[in-house]
């Protein structure tokens, strides 16, 4: 076959070029869904975000195991308040527009973030920043208004990452298509299902990056993803497909990982919209849902009941009481609020393999009791429209919503806040099922005005225990990190949050 004809066939990631000339290695990556943006401050997906770690990075990090490190800050202080954090900055970083990162180009982007005008999606993250403080060119000073423990955990969420303050005059609004950051690869190409990065060779980590570009393919279906790594089409499939695992620890020529993760997958019920205003509606439609046997249908076992509001790995979880498998007394809970025939409701959620399977498993589940559901899966970019235009809750559409959540900040905070707090509707954060509690709400309160562990640990045990009952959500499992490569691949790794890193890529 000719060089010509390989580079038509697409099928390889490493072509051998004309003698003399280097070859040019460009890791392919398998992903479910579509990109919805390329604003890290702006998007709501861990995909995306993921994704934009090769261009963009943060102040600080997580290692695999989701402890903090340090990144375009070497190091910080804080006060015994946690109102005040100095941050100590990396010098000789450039962004991709070849500005230099320095200690005004962190004070624009917090500013920018924390600034409720800007309307940006991930504003909570820093929404108890006052202001920032230049003290020179490598050193900053953060003023919260009230005390915050995980601040410094927050700055490490993806959606805290620097933007180049230069690209963000030029472009404005369109900084979404048009991303300039500090990280190992730039930006090249963005289409409806592939995103393009390729090196950036004037990266600060020295020798750094080891291939030459990343494209990022959104391959909704299962089969297909697993077809093209075996073809050498991707090296990379993550999420992997759990039902296959079997059969790719069977091909020599593939690895795959197993680990466990801080996601959650739930139905957000929308808590103002009838029926599901109804307390004992949406605990019917708990105990109408087998969890074992969803762990076991949707993730073939990879994949444990949920048994809070945040899973286990989470720092300050707590275990609540279950909603056991009872078709009986959902009917029960159903006949004594109205709904003795049940109702008809509809579901929507992405269009992934997986997805569809949870929503075409909650359907039989939910029939059982009368429940009539029809599924809708959406392509991600129109499933973010259609929560993320809503201005107001009474406008909202949805009725169930399938999704999962990990908070990206390694802490309890962002598992909570974002999801089940009264002033997180959409847009200005994930509420999707419109929950509002006075008393969870002063117990997230609480907890962010408190630096003390002992005293948050209270409050986010307070706001579990009252949401848990509410069931603003049913409640379905916690599942395992599953990813699997081509073993000429090295240096890439998910982490707890179903995020991934493929900045140390190698290919041989």
């Amino acid at each position: 076959m000719r060089i010509r004809d390989l580079l038509a066939a697409g099928t390889l990631a490493t072509v051998l070029l004309l003698p003399g000339l280097a070859a040019a290695k460009t890791l392919v990556v398998g992903v479910p869904d579509n990109m919805t943006g390329l604003d890290p401050t702006n998007v709501n997906d861990t995909q995306s975000q993921t994704a934009m770690r090769t261009i963009y990075q943060g102040l600080f990090g997580f290692d695999h195991d989701m402890k903090l490190v340090p990144l375009l800050a070497e190091s910080y202080e804080a006060n015994d308040t946690a109102t005040e954090f100095v941050l100590h900055l990396r010098k000789g970083v450039k962004f991709h527009d070849g500005t230099d990162f320095d200690a005004t180009a962190v004070k624009i982007n917090i500013e920018r973030l924390a600034n409720p005008d800007n309307k940006l999606s991930r504003r909570s993250l820093v929404a108890m920043v006052d202001h920032v403080d230049v003290i020179d060119a490598a050193t900053v000073k953060i003023i919260l208004k009230t005390p915050f423990g995980a601040m410094i955990n927050s700055l490490a969420h993806p959606g805290a990452m620097m933007l180049s303050p230069a690209a963000i005059e030029k472009y404005g609004k369109d900084i979404g298509r048009n991303p300039v950051g500090t990280g190992p690869f730039k930006f090249k190409r963005w289409a409806a299902d592939v995103l393009e990065v390729e090196k950036f060779d004037g990266y600060w980590k020295k020798g750094w990056p080891k291939v030459d570009g990343v494209t990022f393919r959104s391959v909704p279906e299962n089969g297909a993803r697993f077809a093209m790594l075996q073809a050498g089409e991707i090296q990379y499939a993550v999420p992997f497909p759990s039902e296959l695992v079997a059969v790719a620890e069977k091909i020599p020529t593939l690895s795959v990982v197993k680990e466990p993760s801080i996601v959650e997958w739930y139905v957000a019920i929308n808590t103002m919209k009838k029926p599901f205003d109804d307390l004992r509606v949406r605990q019917a439609l708990n105990h109408a849902v087998d969890k074992v046997a969803y762990c076991k249908i949707v993730y073939t076992g990879f994949c444990t009941p949920a048994d809070s509001v945040i899973p286990q790995k989470l720092g300050f979880y707590q275990k609540q009481l279950e909603f056991a498998f009872d078709v009986a007394k959902a009917k029960a809970l159903l006949a004594d609020a109205g709904f003795p025939n049940g109702f008809e409701a509809e579901m929507f959620a992405n269009n992934n393999t997986n997805a569809i399977r949870a929503m075409q498993f909650l359907q039989q589940q939910f029939a059982q009791v009368g429940v009539k559901l029809t599924v809708t899966p959406l392509e991600s970019g129109v499933m973010a429209q259609k929560i993320w235009s809503v201005q107001k809750p009474e406008d909202a559409t949805v009725q169930l919503q399938y999704g999962g959540w990990s908070s990206s900040t390694g802490d309890a905070d962002w598992g909570l806040r974002p999801l089940l707090y009264g002033k997180s509707f959409p847009p200005a954060m994930y509420n999707v099922a419109y929950y509002k509690n006075d008393k969870v709400d002063a117990a997230i309160e609480g907890a962010l005005g408190t630096a003390d562990p002992t005293k948050r640990a209270a409050f986010y045990a307070e706001a579990q225990k009252l949401a848990w009952v509410d069931a603003p959500w049913v409640y379905l499992g916690v599942i395992e990190n599953i990813s699997a490569q081509s073993k000429s691949l090295s240096g890439v790794y998910m982490l707890p949050d179903r995020g991934f890193v493929v900045e140390d890529a190698e290919l041989k």
